[in-house]
């Protein structure tokens, strides 16, 4: 077996506000797998400041890896510290031994006779951008909307969740929001009670992560559902995860497979999550078409409840051509569309 990568950077069509920054571009490398003419492809898309590793690093180990591919390919926990490369290097390999095609994990999915119903996700922006987004979502078809909130001020941000709860109600649209731990521990559980009186399905992250006791706090008081995303980057043994779900007892968590150790770290927090009846969802990573395929197909095998965030694909100006393919508020993967991988 042959491997390489490549380092690829994509260009967001519009930047892309969240309450840690904005972004216009994020760089993804991607692994290639090569065996009896046939070629394995997956993507390790970590983000400055959030994900475990350091872009700045990756090329270095990147080459390490794909020098001792037997090695890694054996012994693939090795990288539980850098989740992006696992989840990459685990992906190229479903991908090579179902013969190089693109289809993973096989399923009535990828045969497009099923699509995953996925939330709309709305940018921080100023009001009337952000207006503008849900109008569009809407129109589009979409049932469940997520905003992400924390970066403008939170009356701001409550008054365009009113004007939607006056035209819409729970039954009608349900709205998540993501603050991605932008409110202080003193004011979170006030402004969760505010936030709860316009229906809200649930809040990611409120505080910081590695504030337990102040997120086991919240959980337990407040009357809006909170679902875990940050909290759990870098709890990689199966004993962390168990205490971190019986200290804080969240309503959810939100699993991504690039950040939380890959498809079977994954695999590992459902178990975890399941046994302590903790529901999840799956969200895509600000990946290319060929990351947000992989994660697509993988929770395509699961009991999927509710929506999932894998709405990200239309996101770049320079994403690649893929059977990927949303009608009102599903994801399809149609097989009538060819992928098209150009990375110069």
């Amino acid at each position: 077996m042959k491997a390489r990568f490549k380092k690829y950077t994509l260009q967001f069509h519009r930047p892309a506000g969240t309450s840690r920054g904005t972004y216009n571009t994020r760089d993804s490398w991607f692994i290639f797998l090569e065996e009896n003419g046939k070629t394995g492809i997956g993507e390790c898309a970590p983000l400055p400041g959030l994900s475990l590793e350091n872009p700045e690093e990756m090329n270095g180990k990147l080459i390490q890896v794909c020098e001792d591919i037997e090695f890694f390919s054996k012994n693939i926990q090795e990288l539980i510290e850098w989740p992006s490369i696992q989840f990459g290097l685990e992906t190229a390999f479903f991908d090579l031994k179902n013969g190089g095609r693109r289809i993973l994990f096989p399923s009535d999915f990828t045969e497009g006779k099923r699509g995953i119903p996925i939330n709309g996700l709305i940018w921080m922006g100023n009001p009337e951008y952000m207006q503008q987004q849900i109008r569009e979502k809407l129109e589009q078809g979409f049932r469940c909307i997520k905003l992400k909130i924390g970066a403008i001020d939170f009356e701001t941000e409550l008054a365009l969740l009113k004007n939607i709860r006056k035209e819409f109600s729970a039954k009608e649209i349900i709205l998540r929001v993501d603050a991605n731990g932008a409110f202080k521990p003193e004011e979170a559980l006030e402004k969760l009670k505010q936030l709860a009186e316009l229906e809200i399905h649930s809040i990611e992250q409120p505080v910081a992560a590695r504030q337990w006791n102040e997120m086991a706090r919240l959980c337990k008081q407040s009357p809006l559902p909170i679902a875990l995303d940050e909290e759990l980057i870098g709890i990689t043994e199966k004993q962390q995860k168990k205490e971190i779900l019986a200290q804080i007892k969240p309503a959810f968590l939100v699993l991504k497979p690039s950040l939380h150790g890959g498809i079977s770290g994954c695999n590992e927090w459902i178990t975890q999550a399941e046994n302590a009846g903790v529901k999840w969802w799956i969200t895509s990573y600000l990946e290319s078409n060929v990351g947000l395929n992989a994660i697509t197909q993988w929770a395509a095998t699961k009991p999927i409840e509710m929506e999932q965030g894998l709405g990200t694909g239309k996101l770049f100006a320079n994403n690649f051509d893929s059977p990927l393919t949303i009608v009102n508020d599903r994801l399809w993967h149609f097989l009538s569309k060819n992928w098209k991988i150009n990375l110069d």
